[in-house]
């Protein structure tokens, strides 16, 4: 492929999640004008922030007057798992510049990582045509969410209590679609079931601690399995030997 081929690849398989997040989007921007936030705090949001999950966590603690540093510190926590995605990006991108780099990590979401990892591992991209890739999915996202606040932001003016009407379960289902996609072995199953309970439980906590917590354990449960069986697959191996 080349370069214009590959981010109309990335931007083509991207699309699907899209669809998901277009009512996420919308009712970012009408939440913000019915909190009584300017129409451009909203806008500048999602085009400096371009996050979310962290861009709905802020605009709670904005509209109790959260001290600016406890704000940071709270979306930069939500933010966590991003290190984990990043990580695992690392190996395909570690070949690029760092202006390069500084990109793709800006533009790093859940989304984007879902649409366009299988296409690494499966090796239809590769270090010539992945970032190509990767940048078509970011700017597509990008593009989509900005306009998604912006109609929101009219909207929530001109339609009063849009937020209510329910649609954020999109995101939800467009999480659930992502997370299928790796149900394939055990390890993935636990992680996924302990993360699934913890949150349950936790649910109460304050400042989404809950969910943060939920998904520690779930990555640590995970692990612990996936050092297991490489455990025993070691240990069957020497028995054989």
């Amino acid at each position: 492929m080349t370069k214009w081929e590959a981010m109309r690849f990335g931007a083509l398989v991207s699309v699907p999640m899209m669809l998901g997040n277009l009512p996420f989007g919308m009712i970012f921007g009408s939440l913000a004008v019915s909190q009584g936030l300017d129409p451009w705090v909203p806008i500048a949001m999602s085009l400096i922030v371009f996050a979310g999950s962290a861009q709905f966590v802020a605009l709670g603690l904005f509209a109790v007057s959260t001290p600016i540093l406890i704000i940071i510190f709270t979306t930069f926590i939500v933010n966590l798992r991003h290190l984990l995605y990043s990580a695992d990006y690392m190996k395909y991108v570690k070949h690029l510049p760092m202006a390069w780099r500084a990109v793709l990590a800006f533009g790093l979401t859940d989304e984007t990582y879902a649409a366009t990892k299988p296409y690494f591992v499966n090796g239809k991209l590769d270090e010539t045509t992945g970032h190509w890739a990767y940048l078509g999915s970011v700017v597509a996202f990008y593009t989509m969410w900005n306009l998604t606040t912006i109609i929101g932001v009219v909207a929530g003016e001109l339609i009063p209590g849009m937020s209510e009407w329910g649609l954020e379960f999109a995101m939800v289902a467009t999480f659930l679609g992502i997370i299928t996609t790796y149900l394939r072995n055990s390890a993935y199953w636990i992680s996924f079931v302990v993360a699934g309970t913890a949150a349950l439980f936790l649910y109460k906590l304050p400042n989404n601690l809950g969910m943060l917590l939920a998904a520690l354990l779930g990555v640590l449960a995970g692990v612990a399995v996936q050092h297991l069986q490489a455990h025993l697959t070691k240990t069957k191996d020497d028995q054989h030997a």
